[in-house]
């Protein structure tokens, strides 16, 4: 390494590709290169201690991982458990309607079936117009502990509102309504997660997160049933009411605990101390190969949007989510394919709840192992091919064995590949903040354009096999397959043109910095999550050579 004291070293990441002692020469007194292990093939850092924050360049290396460990593990205690429990009131809200047909919402409010999948559907128009400016507005005013509990407590009002529905158009503007302000939620804790944690550590994150939609499938229907079978008439109101004025009460209380537990972007958030401020700004920029002050963090909120809808890379990314997304729509009538086994009411909403449990576990442990491994398109195809296998089964027959099997393996599919799709987006885009934001919001709203049309797939007249929904399900699964093989084959074209090749730059401040090549392991682009993305651009690895 060159030891000129004019030129100032950017932290970079290297892919050590020998052995330890074969670069004993390239060790150099100033770069923290200490946890290395002898003898391995390995991920190393080399960082220039006189770029570290001030208050963390007097801290040993095991010190400065230790307080990483313990800044992690706080922020897992305090800030994911609240968020999995709102996201299950976001989802239990969301799809009560399905318990309530059940309970005799279509007949008390004489709904034909084409009025019901309207009150289904016109939740996702407010849910997607207002996605992509709630995230850009969260990314501006940087108070996530603030917004997102405000949001919850209008949602549960809206929720108990509906409760008191007594027609069709009342109902259809409660929907709306809510879908309007849910809408901050998921894409909100994605930016906010993304804002605390590495991209090895995001997917497992986002899993966890998604559980909370996973886990409100088997609570609504349990509370579904309980509320069926006891509260029916009670107070004079018939069950279905019922379900949305206790699910809408629980959210307001739920969110006004919100207010003193959920945590801001680290830069202006409370509780920590300034040693862990700085290391969770530093580690993050790290993470991405960013800088010290970066002029593109003050992008407008349009800016933002004009970066992420003209880079091609997001279109590719966007369409594998609305494959995924398209595929999960059965999520809102599951309870009505689940009666297609010709059980009670009761029975029926039991069932419910062992595939959601299943889903559950197989996104942990599916995510868990991308993480670890680092690898993207496999983890997000082979569920797909799975849940593909589901629906064609669940739509060639009647009979009840076979057709709850395709049940218990059709969610796991469509859920796991959605949460490493989604990830995916956050890995790939993480600078400016901005674009990142517009683009996990543009995902998640282009995802659930499907849930317009997809209520209109489940007519009644369509049970109990529901043919055109499982074939169009099954398309959409596959659209993600290809999307995701053309994605994966252009990044291996990109990195093939780069490979060899050395380019080298000049940032803003004058300072030559090093472009960056995609390397690529067991055959597939690093890019798909342990890749260092700069400024420049995503799919390049800094490198580092003499």
């Amino acid at each position: 390494m060159p030891s000129n004291p004019e030129i100032r070293l950017h932290p970079i990441n290297i892919y050590y590709l020998q052995p330890w002692n074969e670069m004993d020469s390239k060790k150099e007194e100033n770069f923290d290169m200490g946890h290395l292990s002898p003898g391995k093939v390995q991920h190393g850092e080399a960082i220039d201690i006189s770029r570290l924050p001030p208050l963390l360049q007097n801290l040993a290396v095991e010190e400065r991982e230790a307080l990483e460990k313990r800044l992690v593990r706080r922020l897992d205690i305090r800030l994911m458990p609240m968020l999995v429990l709102i996201y299950i009131l976001n989802y239990l809200d969301r799809n009560a309607i399905a318990a309530a047909k059940l309970a005799g919402l279509t007949e008390d409010l004489e709904l034909s079936s084409v009025q019901f999948q309207t009150c289904v559907s016109i939740l996702f128009v407010g849910y997607i117009l207002m996605q992509v400016p709630s995230n850009l507005f969260l990314n501006k005013v940087g108070k996530p502990a603030l917004y997102l509990p405000t949001c919850m407590v209008v949602w549960g009002i809206l929720c108990g509102t509906s409760g008191a529905a007594q027609n069709f158009g009342g109902l259809v503007a409660c929907r709306f309504l809510l879908g309007f302000v849910e809408a901050a939620y998921f894409p909100g804790c994605m930016v906010t997660l993304s804002a605390w944690y590495t991209r090895k550590e995001l997917s497992l994150r986002t899993a966890i997160l998604y559980c909370g939609s996973l886990l409100s499938g088997a609570f609504s229907g349990l509370i579904a049933a309980g509320i069926t079978d006891n509260m029916d008439g009670v107070r004079g109101l018939r069950a279905w009411r019922w379900i949305f004025i206790i699910e809408g009460a629980i959210t307001v209380v739920v969110a006004f605990s919100a207010y003193f537990v959920l945590i801001n972007f680290p830069h202006n958030t409370t509780g920590i101390s300034d040693t862990e401020r700085e290391l969770a700004i530093w580690r993050l920029r790290k993470d991405i190969g960013a800088q010290d002050e970066e002029p593109e963090e003050n992008l407008s909120l349009v800016g933002g949007f004009k970066q992420c809808i003209s880079d091609w890379k997001v279109w590719f990314l966007v369409t594998l989510v609305f494959g995924a997304t398209s595929s999960g729509t059965i999520n809102s009538f599951f309870p009505t394919v689940v009666e297609g086994l010709g059980k009670d009411k009761i029975q029926t909403l039991l069932l419910t709840v062992p595939p959601y449990i299943l889903a559950c576990i197989v996104a942990m442990l599916v995510s868990l192992n991308a993480d670890r491994s680092g690898e993207r398109y496999f983890h997000f195809t082979i569920p797909l091919w799975v849940s593909i296998a589901g629906f064609i089964i669940s739509a060639s027959t009647t009979q009840f064995g076979p057709r709850y099997f395709a049940l218990m393996i059709m969610l796991p599919g469509v859920y796991t590949a959605f949460i490493i799709g989604i990830t995916w987006v956050a890995n790939t885009l993480p600078r400016p903040s901005a674009k990142k934001a517009a683009a996990l919001a543009f995902a998640n709203a282009i995802g659930n354009c499907s849930s317009i049309y997809s209520p209109y797939l489940y007519p009644s007249s369509g049970a109990p096999r529901f043919v055109l929904a499982m074939s169009v399900n099954a398309a959409t699964s596959l659209l993600s397959i290809i999307t995701a093989s053309i994605f994966r084959f252009l990044l291996q074209r990109l990195n093939k043109g780069l490979d060899g090749e050395e380019v080298e730059e000049c940032d803003e401040e004058g300072e030559r910095v090093q472009k960056f090549r995609s390397l690529f392991w067991g055959g597939l682009p690093l890019a798909y999550s342990p890749v260092v993305v700069s400024a420049m651009g995503p799919y390049k690895l800094q490198h580092w050579k003499e």
